[in-house]
């Protein structure tokens, strides 16, 4: 029963991993309809809708609780920048340019001589998607996907201050619906009344189930049976996900050195979050702090608020 569990931990992840960049793809399929902040709003706002349903989360009781929400909810809406960069940008090379936020917040946090080793490989893998055939990437799809990124890196440092206030979906519902609030307006701006059609809404909420409220479920449910290091490597096969969902959903077929190219930055994300765990001495008074837990990478779909998502301890979410 235990090996059974074992086995199904792993495939919990791989199903979330999937499920997000399938969703992404079904998103970007959106395109020819709605704008692309168009498919962030109805993303945002129907996840809001869901979370706040099945949460009933409680206001913020101090300024403190109201700024995390807020600056919780501004990263999130900053992730959903991969939907106007997806307008330039393959699949594979947006998801692969907005990992390097993650991973290079991973690579801040270290102090190993390997992590120079894994960032040049992260950027050899991008320079692999243009450089070797001498084409450019549309700058303004680098420099959205990039800034998806770094708000990648900041939801990742507030899901530690979230999770440490409360272990339940209250922040998590109450982010997502500020986040909504930041983005509806620009998808309203650009796709107007569009995005009202029951046709649109129809589609907006799978996009919303498949890339926010399945993976979230699946990861939590794998939290519980692996520790955070372990969920962050399975997580760095997102760039080979994405090309596959690019492939399979949007026709956008990649060359051989382009799958290479997913490859680096894959086993880049992995070896950022692959640490040694080796015994730990007992904690003596006036000791340093540990440093901090492995980074996941918990992908553009929902913050992980739970204390196993960052590694606090390894109990239920």
């Amino acid at each position: 029963m235990r090996s059974s569990r074992q086995v199904a931990a792993p495939a919990l992840v791989l199903g979330a991993v999937v499920s997000v960049q399938f969703g992404q793809a079904l998103g970007k399929q959106m395109f020819g309809t709605v704008e692309p902040m168009g498919v962030a709003a109805l993303r945002l706002g129907l996840a809001a809708v869901v979370l706040l349903a099945l949460h009933r989360p409680t206001l913020p009781r101090s300024a403190a609780e109201l700024g995390i929400v807020a600056a919780f909810g501004t990263a999130i809406a900053g992730m959903n920048l991969i939907y106007p960069a997806l307008q330039y940008l393959p699949l594979g090379l947006a998801i692969s340019l907005q990992l390097l936020g993650p991973i290079t917040l991973a690579l801040l946090a270290s102090r190993r001589a390997l992590d120079v080793c894994l960032a040049a490989l992260a950027g050899c893998g991008i320079w692999l998607f243009h450089g070797p055939s001498g084409g450019q990437s549309p700058l303004p799809g680098v420099l959205l996907a990039l800034g998806g990124g770094v708000s990648m890196a900041l939801y990742l440092l507030l899901s530690s201050r979230a999770g440490a206030r409360s272990t339940g979906g209250g922040p998590l519902a109450l982010a997502v619906t500020w986040a909504s609030l930041l983005t509806v307006p620009f998808g309203a701006a650009q796709s107007g009344t569009t995005l009202l059609e029951p046709r649109v809404l129809a589609h907006g909420l799978l996009v919303a189930l498949v890339s926010a409220a399945l993976p979230y479920s699946l990861e939590l449910a794998a939290l519980r049976r692996l520790p955070p290091r372990v969920v962050g490597v399975l997580q760095s096969l997102e760039p080979a996900a994405a090309g596959l969902a690019g492939t399979l959903l949007l026709s956008e077929h990649l060359n051989p050195l382009q799958w290479l190219a997913l490859a680096c930055v894959g086993a880049a994300a992995a070896g950022t979050v692959a640490r040694p765990s080796g015994p730990r001495r007992p904690a003596k008074e006036g000791d340093a702090p540990a440093s901090a837990p492995p980074v996941t990478y918990g992908p553009a779909r929902g913050p992980c608020t739970s204390r196993a998502c960052t590694g606090a301890d390894e109990g239920t979410a």
